[in-house]
């Protein structure tokens, strides 16, 4: 992973702002919970009254809760009001307070959340006292009916005093103000306020929060997903652009070591799952640790007793996600070569089709095809089948985290150390917590699978081509020599033990044919394939125009020669474009001219489009003489200085062949043209012809010197001739 990490720096600001919007959607979905438990305690437990200090109390209360204060306390509370009198007091506070219109309240006028801060502690603990002695002195004269506030009287014994005292400073700050809620409540009812309105309003206002941090949290998955994807397609585009050149710039070396099949894999399969990844990356990587942390660190706010029912389930969770990780990982590998495995039968299966067909082996390509299918099968099926086994035991961790939590926060609740809302709260953020670890046990899944896949890619950028072009590169001279000089060349493959290829010593002239012959396996195609660079050679020299071909660039190189493989290539599109291959900008009175040497008119008259023909995948619709025409007028087209012909006549008869020849000549005066055929009839008038015989000259010279001097050429052409002979 760390050897393609480049290629995310272009997306790295579309990744920054995925993050910035990562935490903002994370912040959002970590309060959500902190408001579910509002609502639960303050909304309905509470009857939306959020504190302890009310907005408006009687004069007559409030000299009660004064009286449980200490002077300084007593002091901050009442400058945070102001006493208004049935007689000066205005309609608009009258209609607020009704009770205002028979006794004087308690107006709070310093409603900033500093000041609230401060008297919540203060006005709830009193509320508890008043209330508290209250129950007492009602319990001490058997009247629980008068259990009110009223019913305080000052004279109260010490002793009551200090035992309520003392019980309402041990509560937490949390009871004291869910308990001193319904003392605030009953003194708004006895303002003749409506508390109903009040609790319909703090839920209302308390959900459109939520709302407003809902949509923000989508938004910001939204745009994370957009961000997130489009940094994974940029960065799988520019993987498959830099895959596709360096694939280019291979020599048959190179492609010894990476077969097509698996190229084809590493371009396609490979590069998803590393696109996929860096989606999952982007959302989830960043996100999920977020959740998680953030999760804990609110939960254990929520109430730190209960942090050990989390580590129970992250710790469940970890020995579940280590078991499938130790599982599923060997088979990632495993997976990608059976894909390359299953790339190459069916490739093989559907090139090969005609030989299938003709030798009846049907049977046998379908059980091989099978054989390479049930075994990627089975192995991919294990490998969901254990991800889908993980879901349903991640839930059901999930569903006794849940239960367990209910079962220790309702214990707590009976005790009055937690209030229901923030059991809930803490049951949510335990969810997030979990949800967080099977979030990145998702990437623990994906991450080695994808790892696996961008090694394979790597391998294939980092591969450093055995044919590279020389640091400083020489040009080739004006004017163009298209002379061709072997000088001792030797080659080897890579890694074989013997040269194919053993002191190869010739020239091949401009404005003359040579002409290459010998046996199968002689090394005649892995000669002529050594001057465009395909290979390069082992030992000695191959000059063109005086210059090394390793001095110059393989470009330069390349432009010089018009070169035809054994098997004719023809791209998909039409006959104009596969001749303009050549020269893009080639007229059409130049491509005329190249299938009327090529012996292709009658192939372009017969068709009804001409010219726009449409030509199928390899050329497939066109048959091998055909292919080999149009790949001969393509390289006609191109019209370079030197000609390479590896068997390219072939599949043509002997009149087409005989046609083309003379029409070649007579358009390759001035070029250097090298043929390489099986055939004699084919090269028979070639002014050199240079015969090979386990990659050794063994014969140069006419073909009259060499049947004279030249065993192994004699052999050929006897061979050959007496078989035209019996044709005839």
């Amino acid at each position: 992973m760390i050897r393609l990490s480049r290629y995310l720096r272009p997306f790295i600001i579309t990744v920054g702002i995925a993050v910035g919007l990562l935490f903002l959607q994370a912040i959002a979905d970590l309060s959500l919970p902190h408001y579910t438990g509002n609502i639960v305690n303050v909304g309905i437990q509470q009857g939306g009254i959020e504190n302890a200090v009310p907005l408006a109390v009687r004069q007559s209360t409030m000299d009660m809760l004064v009286a449980v204060m200490d002077k300084d306390d007593a002091a901050a509370v009442l400058a945070a009001y102001t006493l208004h009198d049935p007689t000066t007091a205005s309609d608009e506070l009258i209609d607020d307070y009704p009770a205002l219109e028979n006794e004087p309240i308690y107006v709070l006028e310093d409603d900033s959340q500093e000041t609230i801060d401060t008297l919540d502690p203060i006005m709830g603990r009193a509320w508890l006292m008043v209330t508290g002695m209250a129950r007492a002195q009602a319990a001490a004269a058997e009247n629980p009916e008068a259990a009110t506030a009223e019913t305080m009287t000052p004279g109260m014994p010490a002793a009551m005093f200090e035992q309520v005292r003392e019980s309402v400073i041990a509560m937490p700050d949390s009871l004291v103000l869910q308990s001193s809620v319904s003392a605030v409540k009953s003194e708004y009812t006895a303002l003749g306020m409506d508390t109903s309105k009040l609790q319909n309003r703090y839920i209302l206002k308390i959900g459109l929060i939520m709302l407003a941090i809902s949509l923000v949290s989508g938004i910001s998955a939204i745009v994370v997903g957009y961000l997130a994807s489009k940094a994974a397609a940029g960065v799988a585009r520019n993987l498959r652009r830099d895959v596709f050149r360096k694939v280019e710039s291979f020599s048959n070396s190179e492609f010894d070591t990476f077969p097509v099949s698996s190229l084809i894999t590493r371009t396609t399969n490979d590069i998803t799952q590393l696109q996929m990844l860096t989606v999952m990356m982007i959302r989830l990587v960043i996100y999920a640790p977020i959740m998680g942390v953030g999760g804990i660190f609110m939960a254990l706010n929520t109430d730190s007793k209960m942090w050990w029912t989390i580590a129970l389930a992250v710790g469940a969770l970890m020995t579940l996600i280590l078991v499938m990780f130790n599982l599923v990982l060997p088979k990632f590998r495993i997976v990608q070569k059976l894909t390359d495995r299953l790339n190459q039968v069916a490739r093989e299966n559907l090139s090969g089709m005609m030989v299938i067909r003709a030798f009846n082996t049907q049977d046998f390509e379908e059980a091989r095809f099978d054989q390479a299918n049930r075994e990627l099968t089975d192995t991919n099926l294990f490998v969901n089948r254990a991800m889908a086994a993980m879901m349903p035991f991640m839930m059901l961790i999930m569903n006794l985290t849940s239960l367990l939590i209910i079962w220790v926060g309702a214990h707590q609740v009976e005790k009055a150390t937690m209030q229901v809302g923030d059991m809930i709260a803490f049951m949510q953020y335990a969810m997030q917590v979990v949800m967080s670890f099977l979030m990145m046990s998702i990437m623990f899944i994906m991450v080695p699978r994808a790892a696996v896949s961008a090694g394979r890619i790597a391998d294939v950028l980092e591969t450093d081509p055995v044919i590279k072009d020389p640091p400083q590169p020489k040009q080739f001279p004006t004017p163009f020599d298209a002379r061709v000089e072997f000088r001792h060349v030797s080659f080897r493959y890579p890694g074989a033990e013997e040269d194919v290829l053993h002191d190869i010593n010739f020239t091949a002239y401009p404005g003359q044919m040579t002409a290459i012959i010998g046996s199968t396996g002689s090394g005649k195609s892995t000669l002529v394939n050594l001057i465009p660079r395909f290979y390069d050679v082992t030992e000695g020299s191959i000059l063109i125009s005086g210059v090394d071909i390793r001095d110059v660039t393989q470009r330069d190189l390349r432009a010089k020669i018009g070169y035809n493989p054994q098997k004719a290539v023809l791209f998909t599109g039409t006959i104009a474009s596969n001749l303009r291959y050549a020269d893009e900008h080639a007229s059409d009175d130049a491509l005329s001219e190249a299938i009327r040497i090529a012996q292709a008119t009658d192939l372009i008259a017969e068709k009804p489009e001409g010219l726009l023909t449409e030509i199928a995948q390899g050329g497939a619709n066109v048959s091998g003489g055909q292919r080999q025409r149009l790949a001969i007028a393509r390289s006609l087209v191109k019209n370079p200085p030197i000609y390479v012909f590896d068997d390219s006549f072939s599949a043509l008869d002997y009149k087409t062949d005989s046609a083309l020849r003379r029409a070649l000549r007579a358009r390759t005066q001035n070029s250097t043209v090298i043929v390489v055929s099986q055939r004699v009839s084919t090269i028979m008038y070639a002014e050199q012809i240079i015969v090979l015989d386990q990659g050794e000259i063994v014969g140069k010279g006419t073909h009259d010197m060499l049947l004279k001097t030249c065993d192994v050429y004699r052999e050929i052409a006897q061979s050959q001739l007496n078989m035209e002979k019996l044709a005839s």
